[in-house]
């Protein structure tokens, strides 16, 4: 199948929505779909010769049945066959050989698992099994073949419905897991696409105390936060996003939330975010301009009483306050 139209497209909150069916726009893909069809499909997962098909016919016809992840994850053998078909391109990632036919037929299989994450009757179970760590694999991947930008950004697609239900216990979860990390890399170097689910999936880590609690703990790990997100920006005056950068001030304003981050952040802040660089790009997006005004407006709120404090609180170890906050 080309690589070329199967494409995912995001939505407007930053995940991604895949279809490998090439037909996006079909009116197909409105009629109602029978209770006994997805049965069927859902039984022919588990025969070799009839799986691909049904991977495909399921994931095209995922959003239109609402009981879809219950279906699959109370079915006998279907999880395991999701899961097969994840790791059975585990030796085409190192050396990166992977086809784009095989790139698609697990990208279908991604999808499904997605569709149990997003439900809150599978949600949890999904976490308790571990199934976000076999994706791991393929965000940690370097080439930037389609095959593979596409792997990555469909399996960035399964964490970003996690991290979207705001729930505590994902985070807490994730937390335990390489994906800030992996997160952070893929931020620095993935598609604009890839780029801006990654930096959703940050910034609702972030969003939960935990989250943020958890970054702000220490040096080494703020440090690594404020590098690529100050990465980002620079890279945003020659190739401009609106879409990436309010997830990136998203992430700045809630960094400020933090006193000590706070601190930090008055000295490594890029100048660019403060000299209406990005005027003419968030002419039309109002709630990203009040964003980044409360952002400026915090850290003025640090600078007036930090005058006053000869004690300061830093997030900084004390042999590195008289340099930069991220210790260069």
């Amino acid at each position: 199948m080309n690589m070329a139209s199967s494409t995912p497209s995001p939505n407007p909150t930053g995940l991604v929505k895949v279809d490998s069916s090439n037909s996006l726009s079909s009116a197909s893909n409105n009629t109602p779909v029978s209770r006994e069809r997805i049965a069927g499909w859902i039984t022919e997962l588990l025969s070799s010769s009839t799986r691909e098909t049904a991977l495909m016919e399921l994931s095209r016809k995922r959003e239109r049945v609402a009981d879809l992840a219950v279906l699959l994850w109370n079915s006998f053998g279907s999880v395991a066959v999701l899961l097969y078909e994840v790791i059975s391109v585990y030796p085409y990632i190192t050396p990166p050989t992977l086809t784009a036919q095989q790139s698609n037929r697990v990208c279908n299989a991604l999808a499904l698992l997605q569709c149990i994450a997003s439900h809150p009757e599978t949600r949890t179970l999904f976490i308790q099994a571990n199934i976000p760590l076999f994706l791991y694999p393929f965000l940690n991947t370097k080439s930037s073949t389609r095959p593979f930008e596409y792997l990555r950004l469909t399996s960035l697609g399964v964490i970003g419905a996690l991290v979207k239900t705001d729930e505590t216990e994902v985070i807490n979860f994730l937390l335990t897991t390489e994906i800030i990390p992996l997160s952070l890399r893929i931020m620095q170097s993935g598609s604009e696409l890839s780029k801006t689910v990654a930096t959703f999936i940050l910034q609702k880590i972030l969003a939960d105390d935990s989250g943020l609690n958890y970054i702000c703990q220490t040096f080494d790990r703020f440090s690594h936060v404020a590098m690529v997100l100050g990465r980002m920006v620079l890279q945003q005056q020659r190739e401009a996003s609106g879409r990436l950068l309010k997830h990136i001030i998203r992430c700045y304003l809630r960094l400020s939330d933090n006193p000590r981050a706070r601190e930090a952040l008055r000295s490594c802040l890029p100048d660019c975010l403060k000299d209406h660089t990005f005027d003419n790009i968030l002419k039309d997006d109002q709630s990203t301009k009040k964003w980044l005004a409360q952002l400026l407006l915090n850290l003025e709120a640090t600078s007036a009483t930090n005058s006053q404090s000869t004690t300061p609180a830093s997030i900084l170890p004390p042999q590195t306050q008289s340099t930069s906050p991220l210790g260069m």
